[in-house]
């Protein structure tokens, strides 16, 4: 039997009926249309429905969107501000750090969670936070690139908002 579940996604709140059961990707992309996170597994082996739960990258693949009431959830479509893209989302661009583009939304929030933890990262680090984020087409390298690209950009930013 299905109930009302308020989601709070990309800063805006949404109410939504859904099954006990209903994983959140799910709701995401056929109840409110946010097709950016993506269905790649079921099994949260690929990473491509990698999503931000109060900052912290899950799969919400294997998430109820039950268990996400109360949480504040960031999508692919929530990054960028306006106009302006997120620097993950501009050095994945500037770098090829994407070719076919299935897995860069769960890549870049994946990326956003580690450089929040770690923000000057060495090339094998960033290689180990990506792990779980399968890519069938670049190689990774680009994607190692853009997010150390990313990182001095977002080191630059927080260097200037501290002065």
């Amino acid at each position: 039997m299905e109930r009302p579940v308020t989601l709070n996604i990309n800063g805006r709140s949404h109410t939504v009926q859904v099954e006990p059961r209903a994983l959140l990707v799910h709701v995401l992309r056929d109840t409110l249309n946010l097709t950016g996170t993506h269905v790649g597994c079921d099994t949260s082996q690929c990473g491509a429905c990698t999503v931000l739960v109060d900052g912290q990258a899950v799969k919400s693949c294997t998430t109820l969107a039950v268990q996400a009431e109360g949480t504040r959830i960031t999508t692919i479509e929530g990054l960028a501000r306006g106009d302006t893209l997120h620097p993950l989302q501009m050095a994945f661009w500037e770098k090829h750090g994407l070719q076919c583009g299935f897995c860069t939304p769960g890549m870049i929030l994946t990326a956003v969670d580690f450089l929040a933890q770690n923000p000057d990262p060495t090339d094998d680090e960033i290689r180990h936070a990506i792990e779980g984020n399968l890519c069938r087409c670049t190689g990774y390298q680009n994607i190692v690139a853009a997010i150390k690209s990313a990182a001095a950009t977002l080191r630059a930013g927080n260097a200037g908002a501290a002065a």
